[in-house]
């Protein structure tokens, strides 16, 4: 088998088989093909796309490509939630104890974030204390005894990944869905769950800017899942405008807290007892939405979703205290700044890509692997898509450790918001739920 007859048949529209998917994938990895063969490749891929079932077996070579987690010894249904990215997107720190606290068993690997703010490791390495190193045994012993664990993806899960998608960041081939498709779900596969529940974005802060695009996205990662034989949802929700108020690290760990508490923003909510619902139904927690929604709604209510985050940072080494008393505890920024609406009007525009790069010049995210976060800083919005603002009032305020970089994101923030005369049409926080039986449009 040579390289060259790969990339030749996929150029012409040619489907590659199982062994020749494979081939690449192990060779890629070994070093035997070279980057810019592999980039020949990736562009074909681009331009000619693959069918499903090609897509089906790059996931699973590239799962295959190094250890696929064993959750055996964790009893009853795995189920692992996966986020395609957003700003203030803080749903997994929320979501996690929401659904523990309901019997759903999660064992979650989580990376650090790349781009406007840290991932969720980032955010709760905020918690003083708090360990996201964990030994395998430690990982499955905390969902047995909790059923909850987060923990940092080991440097072995899915290893050609990795190696393939910076070759694509690189090659401008990420925007393809079958490639994305098949980096996400590859991940997932390898971490070991039964049941795998998607939060696939859709806007201006969001990788897929379009609500088709967003479909398709999901309905490849579904059938991907259904393929393998992991049962697999994807609810597709909007990041137009950021989720809840918060963006940064340590901030966004704070209105987490607020949520699980019963005072968080209602967007953030609203989209934790849709995501959550449909955790309880993949866990066979519930036997309708319904059902599965008041369940989670009277576990915030009563404090034990709290109460189960606490548990839940207590057993990975966190201070409790911190959780407790976030305003005290947690990081925070020298300076304190607000951004002001320059004239009366109506909020017609957040553009969440713009918010979330002004979280970035404060330090709140890494423009490239090696940068360092600044765990303190970041932005609270004061206002949301469709508030009215007269002149003066706040639209946001900056915790920043610089100067330089508050008058930075002053900028960006103010031409991220748009004020308009009359108000905007109302967009919906969810478009849409897929499952391996279709697709339903909200």
């Amino acid at each position: 088998m040579r390289m060259y007859d790969l990339i030749l048949k996929k150029r012409n529209g040619g489907e590659m088989t199982k062994a020749e998917i494979e081939f690449f994938i192990e060779g890629y990895l070994t070093g035997r093909i070279p980057d810019y063969q592999a980039s020949a490749l990736l562009m074909a891929i681009f331009f000619q796309k693959m069918t499903k079932r090609e897509t089906a077996d790059l996931t699973m070579a590239m799962a295959r490509s190094g250890e696929m987690l064993d959750l055996s010894g964790i009893e009853g249904i795995k189920v692992d939630k996966h986020s395609t990215g957003g700003v203030g997107d803080k749903v997994s720190l929320i979501l996690g104890p929401m659904v523990a606290a309901a019997g759903v068993k999660v064992a979650k690997m989580s990376g650090r974030g790349l781009g406007h703010t840290g991932g969720t490791i980032d955010k709760l390495e905020s918690i003083p204390g708090f360990s996201v190193e964990l030994s395998k045994e430690q990982f499955i012993n905390n969902v047995n005894r909790i059923g909850l664990a987060i923990a940092g993806q080991t440097a072995n899960l899915a290893p050609a990944d990795k190696k393939l998608y910076a070759l694509r960041d690189t090659t401008a081939t990420v925007d393809n869905v079958s490639l994305i498709a098949a980096s996400v779900m590859s991940k997932k596969i390898a971490s070991g769950a039964d049941k795998i529940l998607l939060d696939v974005k859709t806007g201006s802060g969001a990788f897929m800017k379009t609500v088709e695009d967003s479909f398709a996205l999901a309905r490849e990662m579904v059938d991907i899942g259904a393929g393998v034989g992991r049962e697999t949802v994807a609810v597709i929700s909007d990041m137009e405008q950021p989720l809840g108020y918060a963006v940064g690290n340590a901030l966004e760990v704070k209105e987490a807290i607020a949520t699980l508490q019963g005072n968080g923003p209602k967007d953030l909510y609203e989209l934790c007892l849709t995501l959550g619902a449909n955790m309880l139904l993949l866990a066979k927690k519930a036997s309708s939405a319904e059902e599965a929604r008041a369940r989670l709604q009277e576990l915030v209510e009563k404090g034990a979703a709290f109460n189960k985050f606490k548990e839940f940072v207590a057993a990975q080494g966190g201070d409790i205290t911190a959780v407790e008393s976030p305003d005290n505890c947690l990081p925070k920024a020298r300076l304190i700044t607000e951004v002001k609406a320059p004239k009366a009007g109506f909020i017609a525009k957040i553009n969440a890509e713009e918010i979330g790069f002004a979280s970035l010049v404060l330090g709140a995210g890494r423009e490239t692997k090696e940068s360092s976060i600044d765990l303190a800083v970041g932005l609270v919005l004061h206002k949301k898509l469709g508030d009215y603002a007269q002149a003066g009032d706040v639209l946001a305020v900056i915790h920043s450790n610089d100067p330089e970089k508050t008058k930075l994101a002053e900028k960006k923030i103010l031409q991220a918001i748009e004020l308009s005369a009359n108000a905007p049409g109302k967009r919906p926080l969810i478009f849409g739920v897929v499952t391996s039986s279709g697709s339903k449009t909200y």
